[in-house]
């Protein structure tokens, strides 16, 4: 496959800090740049030019890893399965916690070029202030690989601590990339799309109380109050039902012409998820694909719809960041996970670009505030004027081609929730979409594990059963 510019350009760097001696090369590239082909490349020219031995590369996902494996296999033309006689492994940061003596021996034993996918999930400058995964980097990698090369698409974390093996600018302590390819480089080389950002809203909103009624104009007015917790909001049936016709309409469009399109719900929960895949059989006659770290083989889940013709999947946690599904070009962010990182990393995953004719690249999401603020923020990296965020307010039926009249107005019932104090009653949507009736869903929701922060996404791959790992490398002398 031909290599693009930026591509090129970040391996002739990073080949040429090796050779002046740095051993570690960080590439900040946009989500749906090729940051794994670029990497690839880059090991191969390394083991033709017999500077390293092997290769191991960290990822976030078992999908992601299973991409890397294969892009080294077809690049390289060697095995990278981890046994013997293999140039390699690729492995999930999970694993790291679980490798023994043998594995860390390959460091003394051979010249070991290490990969890290995402490398802002590992954190720390030191064991003192090193999660889990940036603790047995330090302690087993850090001064021990040949060369590095560290990729993420977002040089942040959440939480704010630092990213193993980066370097920090003062006095802002902004991340030292070693190469940089934005959002607005890629959209000028063609590389992503041009994203659209959707923001729905509504002005006509009651919350009732027992006597008392409370009058919003818009999700942010309620928001303020803190009477009405975003994540019911999310779980509300017309609620989902509105956003997910809106983007149900854009992708039957974009369908048109390209017929592979598909469309990615990101859920709360699997209960979350569950309800929206109700919604949409009962609403839309569609049956969606839902991937959660509860199915037996989430990976192989994710793989088939990559390659099928099927229009949805609903995902909670397995296809936020690194995993490549070029057919997406519809999202809807129906999380209550609201970081930039976050954010970004479900952006990114329909702004890869295909040989379509079509390469519309659309989100959905309520007009939650903070996200507002982060599909700003994104506006301003497109580098020419473009509409990049809309809003759209839920309309009554009398702004639809059937002419039938009913108020637009959405209430939200506290009164009649008898697990909490606050239930979320729309009485726009329903006659907007003719649909057949089905049993409400529950309105008990498991606890939220994504919500707290974008560490706890990553972490529910521990959830998984353990992978077993077999490393013939060892066994290399």
């Amino acid at each position: 496959m031909k290599l693009r510019q930026w591509q090129k350009s970040s391996i002739n760097l990073a080949l040429t800090q090796y050779l002046n001696g740095n051993s570690h090369f960080l590439t900040l590239a946009t989500p749906g740049a090729g940051k794994t082909l670029m990497a690839s490349e880059l090991a191969d020219q390394l083991l033709k030019s017999n500077l390293i031995d092997l290769v191991i590369c960290f990822s976030p996902s078992s999908i992601v890893s299973q991409d890397f494996s294969q892009s080294l296999q077809l690049r390289i033309n060697e095995r990278f399965d981890g046994l013997l006689g293999a140039k390699g492994h690729s492995l999930t940061y999970q694993n790291l916690q679980y490798l023994d003596e043998n594995f860390w021996q390959l460091f003394h034993r051979h010249r070991v070029f290490v990969i890290f996918d995402e490398i802002h999930h590992c954190a720390g400058s030191s064991i003192d202030n090193a999660n889990a995964w940036g603790e047995q980097i330090i302690l087993n990698i850090q001064d021990k690989a040949k060369y590095t090369l560290a990729l993420t698409g977002t040089p942040w974390r959440s939480d704010t601590a630092p990213i193993v093996l980066s370097k920090y600018l003062h006095p802002d302590s902004k991340i030292s990339c070693d190469y940089i390819y934005g959002l607005s480089e890629a959209i000028k080389d063609k590389v992503c799309r041009v994203p659209q950002i959707v923001a729905i809203d509504n002005n006509n909103i009651s919350v009732v109380d027992d006597d008392e009624t409370k009058i919003f104009t818009s999700f942010k007015c309620l928001l303020s109050q803190s009477i009405i917790p975003y994540q019911e909001i999310l779980e509300n049936e017309k609620v989902i039902k509105y956003v997910i016709s809106s983007a149900q309409v854009k992708l039957n469009a974009i369908r048109i012409k390209n017929s592979e399109a598909a469309g990615l719900i990101v859920a709360s929960s699997v209960e979350h998820a569950k309800q929206i895949a109700a919604l949409m059989n009962a609403c839309f006659n569609e049956d969606a694909v839902v991937v959660t770290y509860k199915e037996n083989e989430p990976t192989s889940i994710i793989q088939q719809f990559r390659h099928a013709k099927t229009k949805w999947i609903i995902s909670v946690g397995m296809i936020s960041e690194g995993t490549n599904i070029p057919r997406l070009q519809v999202c809807c962010h129906l999380t209550n996970i609201k970081t930039e990182m976050h954010f970004r990393q479900i952006l990114g995953r329909i702004l890869r670009i295909t040989f379509s004719e079509n390469q519309e690249a659309v989100m959905y999401m309520p007009a939650e505030p903070k996200l507002l603020e982060y599909a700003y923020r994104v506006k301003q990296d497109v580098p020419f004027e473009a509409d990049v965020v809309k809003f759209e307010k839920m309309k009554s039926s009398a702004d639809n081609d059937d002419g039938s009249e009913f108020s637009d107005q959405v209430t939200f019932d506290k009164v009649k929730k008898a697990s909490s104090k606050t239930e979320l009653v729309l009485s726009v949507f329903d006659k907007v979409i003719n649909h057949q009736a089905f049993d409400e869903t529950s309105s008990t929701v498991e606890e939220h594990f994504l919500t707290n922060s974008y560490e706890k996404v990553v972490n529910i791959y521990g959830r998984f059963k353990q992978e077993s790992i077999a490393l013939g490398l060892s066994e290399l002398r």
